[in-house]
This record gives C-alpha cells, sequence and structure tokens, in this order.
C-alpha cells in the first residue's frame, strides 16, 4: 500500500497509508492530514488514490503545492516524489506504482552495435574465395505489417452551453464537473478508461445508474451524467 511520510525540515512526525479513496490536506482540523501553520491554506490540497495509482491536486492555495521544488496544479504522483507545503514535507512512497513516463519518452529506440572483427575473422576474409554459387530462388517479398491505430478515449457534451464539445481522454487523469458541486476523474489505464467520484453529495451516473464510491470501468458509447451535464463516452482512433 502507498503511503506518505510526513516530515519538517526534514524532521520525521508521521506515516500516513493512503488506504482512502480521497485524503485532503490543509490547516483546517477536519483534514485528513492537518498541518497547523499559516502558511498551509484551510484547504490546501487533495490526494486521491485509484488502485496503485495516486493523483494531487492543488486546491487553490494561497503559497502553492510544490512537488520535487516545482510548483504544481495537478500531478501523477511518483515514487519517492516530495510534496512540500511551506516548510513541511510528505514524501510519497509507492515502489509498485506504474510509471508514467512524464518527463521522458516512454519509447527507447534500439541499437544495433557493430563489434570489430577478430585477427582470425580477417585472415578468414582474406583467403581468395571459392567461385559463387548459382544465387538461390529470391524469397517473395512480404509487405510490412500495417500498424494497427492507436486507439484513444473521447468524451462528447450532449446537453448545456458545451453541447458538442469533444474532449480527447490522453492523458492519465482528466477531471470533470463543477468543483463545491460534484467531480469526478476519468482515469486512462492499460486496461482501458475507468470513472471515479471525486466530490459531491451524489455519485457521477452512467447509463442512468450511480457508479458508486469505487471506479467503473466505461464501454464505447457509455451515457454520463455529472453536475448535470451529459456525456457520451466512445473509443475511436487518435
Amino acid at each position: 500500500m502507498a503511503k506518505l511520510i510526513f516530515s519538517l525540515d526534514g524532521a520525521f512526525l508521521g506515516e500516513f497509508p493512503l488506504d482512502k479513496d480521497k485524503i485532503t490536506v490543509g490547516r483546517r482540523a477536519t483534514n485528513d492530514i492537518h498541518i497547523d501553520n499559516l502558511a498551509v491554506s484551510g484547504e490546501h490540497a487533495t490526494i486521491v488514490t485509484i488502485g496503485n495509482d495516486s493523483f494531487l491536486e492543488d486546491l487553490g492555495s494561497t503559497n502553492g503545492t510544490l512537488v520535487n521544488g516545482k510548483t504544481i496544479k495537478k500531478h501523477v504522483l511518483q515514487h519517492a516524489d516530495l510534496i512540500e507545503f511551506g516548510k513541511y514535507q510528505l514524501k510519497y512512497i509507492n515502489e509498485s506504482a506504474i510509471p508514467t513516463g512524464l518527463g521522458g519518452s516512454d519509447d527507447f529506440e534500439k541499437t544495433m552495435i557493430i563489434r570489430p572483427m577478430k585477427a582470425a575473422a580477417l585472415q578468414e576474409a582474406a583467403k581468395p574465395q571459392a567461385a559463387p554459387a548459382a544465387p538461390a530462388p529470391a524469397a517473395p517479398i512480404v509487405p510490412p505489417p500495417v500498424a494497427e491505430p492507436t486507439i484513444v478515449g473521447r468524451v462528447q457534451v450532449l446537453n448545456g452551453p458545451s453541447q458538442g464539445k469533444e474532449l480527447v481522454l490522453n492523458k492519465a487523469l482528466t477531471t470533470l464537473g463543477k468543483p463545491g458541486v460534484q467531480v469526478a476523474v476519468i482515469t486512462k489505464r492499460p486496461q482501458g478508461y475507468f470513472i471515479t467520484h471525486v466530490e459531491g453529495a451524489t455519485h457521477p451516473v452512467v447509463n442512468g445508474q450511480s457508479v458508486g464510491a469505487q471506479a467503473h470501468s466505461l464501454s464505447d458509447h457509455d451515457v454520463i451524467e455529472i453536475a448535470s451535464v451529459k456525456m457520451e463516452f466512445y473509443l475511436g482512433a487518435a
């Protein structure tokens, strides 16, 4: 299970397991991680955990949230990330997290190494060569395989002022809804796309049914309703 190591200027203050879907950080005593310091906002940040992955979001704090020395609004947490709230730190520990490839390429080119020929091989290559044998029949030309198109998820708004607007779900985490009313996240995983409730008294609705508190798998042409806005989820080529 992922956890957060809480410290002040490097001095250990405690440990918090990420055993809930959502954990809040802030100066108010109602937060899961309470930091009683004026540099920290009342509701400073939230950490949403879905499966093995955790997502940090700054809630519009006065002094901001830093991860590894950089100010963030939203961030997919990686093992050993250092989150800073003024002089207070939370170190994210999760060795089983799947790397997202942020900050670098996920694809690495393979390089063929041609090694120098050894002396014996050079001598063999210098010997007179026998007459070449009759050429073998040419092998049939096989066309290269056609690359499969990359499939990505999209949502299209079906009602309201933004009707017809389309959003491509090409990020690890996409937030939808109205803060303070109802918020959900759609996560892109190797197994597909999932929607999870984050904020609000009611849960998102998919095809007329509430998804509940757990992550819900999305299928092509599902109709999602969040904060009275209906949208269609579908899959298509990138």
